[in-house]
């Protein structure tokens, strides 16, 4: 090969005066670099980059999990208009055969610009929204956690796990609101029924089993209900205040938690109660504080969702402190409402960013953390 050292020594020279005045030579970088070396980006890097192209509306739009009618035509309309990130199938939603519903879901996702997390709540027993047709999951009944303990142990309740997953996905339900990671010790209490019936070691080692079950079909699970429901009343029909201290919630109703934590669980709910001893006013789903447990003590990064915001225990502060409960929780740390009242609660998040009480940077975070999810569920964001 015949190399002319003037061509070179010029082009060298050219070269060292043009980036000395921060001018590009683009023909060099085509030649100097090879092809194909250019790094591939990271799913991280993909989600941050769609974030920053999307609008305010778009991303608040995120925040938003909804309960819908079953008139198709309104629901579709309402996921284009508003941007929602997600909607909650409710038994009354579960209607029609099996291929009717499965279609209708997907029509769902064809109106979202960004693909939808369409959730329910599959406990199994007396909370098992597959249970409400049986043309659609062909059961009419499924066991509890603790039913399918005392007929065949672990082995049996992680099968259940499974097999309801699966079922989930196929129709194409992605988010389930389970496994309920609370520890009572009083059967007459109200959450006991939903519990797997243990202490909280045993609960501990249940939860750290069971959130893999369910992940491992791509449908992600959800630990609730933080900081733990223990045997607090019912929340939704009234206000529920538990006076334990912030030790024994660490030392006892955390542990299930940090199990679930540390299998690496997509999402935790926060319930209602209020623990007098931290907030002693809020509820812990509108508690900055309590939030801030699960997400620096317990080192939660995942997405952070509210019990829903209709029940009445949240209605109750919301009238007497005369605060929006939709801002109100998002400002408290949660990344995704659940709510049926997005047609005044996205407005009124704007006016709330408008008027600098909620920052974008808080926004952005949160869909963030929700883009993450839905990514690793197979849901195509980018």
């Amino acid at each position: 090969m015949n190399i002319n050292l003037k061509q070179v020594a010029s082009f060298t020279m050219i070269t060292a005066v043009s980036f000395g005045l921060g001018v590009s030579i683009p023909h060099a970088s085509t030649d100097l670099i090879a092809s194909g070396t250019h790094p591939k980006q990271t799913n991280e890097q993909k989600i941050d980059n769609q974030i920053k192209h999307m609008t305010l509306n778009e991303k608040i739009g995120q925040l938003f999990v909804t309960g819908v009618s079953n008139n198709k035509s309104i629901t579709k309309h309402d996921i284009k208009k508003y941007h929602l990130g997600g909607i909650i199938l409710m038994g009354n939603n579960f209607v029609g055969s099996k291929t009717s519903f499965k279609h209708r879901l997907k029509s769902y996702q064809h109106s979202a610009k960004i693909p939808l997390t369409i959730s329910t709540d599959q406990e199994g027993g007396t909370v098992s929204r597959l249970s409400a047709n049986k043309r659609i999951s062909g059961h009419n009944y499924y066991l509890s956690p603790q039913q399918a303990l005392h007929r065949g142990g672990m082995k049996k309740v992680l099968s259940m796990y499974r097999y309801q997953a699966k079922q989930l996905h196929a129709l194409g339900i992605n988010w389930d609101f389970a496994p309920v990671a609370d520890v009572s010790l009083h059967k007459s209490s109200f959450i006991y029924d939903r519990t797997i019936g243990k202490g909280y070691v045993k609960t501990s080692k249940y939860i750290a089993a069971s959130v893999p079950a369910i992940q491992k079909q791509h449908v992600a699970a959800t630990l609730k209900h933080f900081p733990g429901y223990g045997s607090a009343a019912d929340t939704h029909t009234g206000s529920a205040a538990v006076s334990r201290s912030l030790k024994s919630f660490e030392s006892k109703d955390f542990r299930p938690f940090k199990a679930g934590i540390k299998s690496g669980v997509d999402s935790v709910m926060v319930t209602h109660i209020i623990l007098k001893k931290i907030d002693p006013h809020k509820p812990a789903s509108l508690s900055k504080k309590d939030i801030h447990l699960l997400r620096k003590d317990l080192g939660f990064k995942g997405v952070i969702v509210s019990d829903s915001l209709q029940m009445q225990a949240v209605g109750n502060y919301a009238r007497s402190h005369h605060v929006y409960r939709d801002v109100a929780a998002f400002k408290a740390g949660n990344d995704v409402l659940l709510t049926s009242d997005y047609k005044r609660g996205i407005p009124q998040l704007r006016r709330a960013v408008a008027k600098k009480q909620v920052s974008v940077k808080q926004i952005n975070a949160s869909v963030k953390r929700i883009l993450t999810m839905k990514d690793k569920i197979g849901l195509n964001i980018h």
